[in-house]
């Protein structure tokens, strides 16, 4: 029987590839080489990483599930999900997201590559702005059951502290006062779960929640018009439009042109889907809290439709850039398409406030 040879085994590729790296950058190398080929092996060793951090730290977070979420802060027990539970855990979950994603909070970073990087920058304003506007109305509407009503001291501390400059890096720096404020609704949350305690407060009444969603109605509306100007608008001044009464302490013109100017047409997009991310998680909350109250006004299935025209807005984005073409031309335009979904979202919120204050 013909028997042949056993092939000589070749030196696997990968170790032949790390012995190959490795003497590259050995220092003795760096030493034959010179001081300036030294230089440029650091720089260029330096561009690659900051550009691979650059593009992972670009991707915005993804959604969770608010009830979930909860959950899991309560260790899993059922009884500590009171009315309001949900809704403090979900404003934790949205801060701690801000402060723990890939890449931290960028906002404030003055190195690269978060110091090049805007859109993420833009997208955490957006929702830390909806985090301030919860905060707000958990320490002025949902805790109070009415005007007389003593503030939470732990709310009053972190809405002040939410309330910070998203741009400072020290002395304290953002991070940190940030910090702060989640500790401050935790401990919140912790008095709202306590039976014994009775000193922690949420009402699940239809008029807190409609006055938070008259906030909501006018930083969506705001929003899309922005978005809207993408292209750019010739907008009549209806500042005293309904009201012959109105007065207003500086004069403005009968039109004026609005235009985003074309280098924050991504910034303000950026912006709104960060404030729509928070938005239809802390919407996705209150329907959980406020359940009984919506199935009530028949109102649950109105705001059930206001979550679906926001998922709407998460969706992923397959261009590499945000383009900006004209409202019918060849060209998509990313900015009118948010606005679209924003302004349905709007407009369902408007109808939702009229089913819960007439019934």
């Amino acid at each position: 029987m013909d028997t042949q040879p056993a092939p000589i085994p070749a030196k696997p590729k990968l170790a032949a590839k790390v012995t190959q790296v490795a003497t590259f950058y050995n220092p003795r190398t760096w030493k034959e080489k010179g001081l300036w080929w030294t230089l440029g092996l650091f720089l260029v060793t330096y561009a690659i990483v900051v550009i691979v951090l650059g593009f992972i730290w670009s991707r915005s977070p993804g959604e969770f599930d608010p009830r979930t979420s909860a959950l899991e802060i309560a260790k899993n027990d059922q009884k500590k999900l009171v009315p309001g539970y949900v809704t403090t855990a979900t404003a934790i979950k949205i801060a701690e997201t801000l402060l723990d994603k890939p890449g931290g909070y960028l906002s404030n970073d003055v190195t690269p590559p978060g110091v090049y990087l805007d859109n993420i920058p833009n997208w955490e304003f957006g929702a830390l702005t909806e985090l301030r506007d919860l905060t707000s109305s958990l320490h002025d509407h949902f805790s109070r059951s009415q005007t007389q009503s003593i503030d939470d001291k732990d709310l009053q501390a972190a809405r002040s502290k939410f309330n910070y400059d998203e741009k400072s890096w020290i002395l304290p720096s953002t991070e940190s006062e940030y910090r702060t404020g989640i500790e401050a609704l935790y401990r919140y949350l912790n008095r709202l779960a306590d039976q014994k305690a009775m000193d922690g407060q949420f009402f699940t009444r239809a008029d807190n929640l409609s006055a938070y969603l008259e906030v909501v109605a006018k930083r969506l509306g705001g929003t899309a018009q922005r978005l809207a100007a993408s292209v750019g608008q010739i907008r009549f001044d209806l500042n005293l439009a309904g009201d012959p009464d109105a007065r207003q302490s500086t004069p403005t013109p009968n039109q004026i042109e609005v235009k985003t100017p074309w280098l924050k047409i991504d910034d303000v997009f950026f912006e709104a889907r960060g404030y729509t991310w928070a938005l239809l998680h802390t919407l996705k909350a209150l329907e959980v809290d406020f359940g009984d109250v919506l199935q009530k006004k028949n109102a649950l299935i109105s705001l059930k439709q206001i979550i679906r025209e926001l998922e709407n807005t998460q969706a992923f984005i397959w261009s590499p850039m945000i383009l900006n073409g004209t409202g019918f031309g060849l060209m998509a335009n990313h900015s009118l398409i948010m606005a679209s979904y924003i302004s349905r979202a709007n407009a369902a919120i408007i109808d939702l406030r009229n089913l819960l204050i007439q019934g």
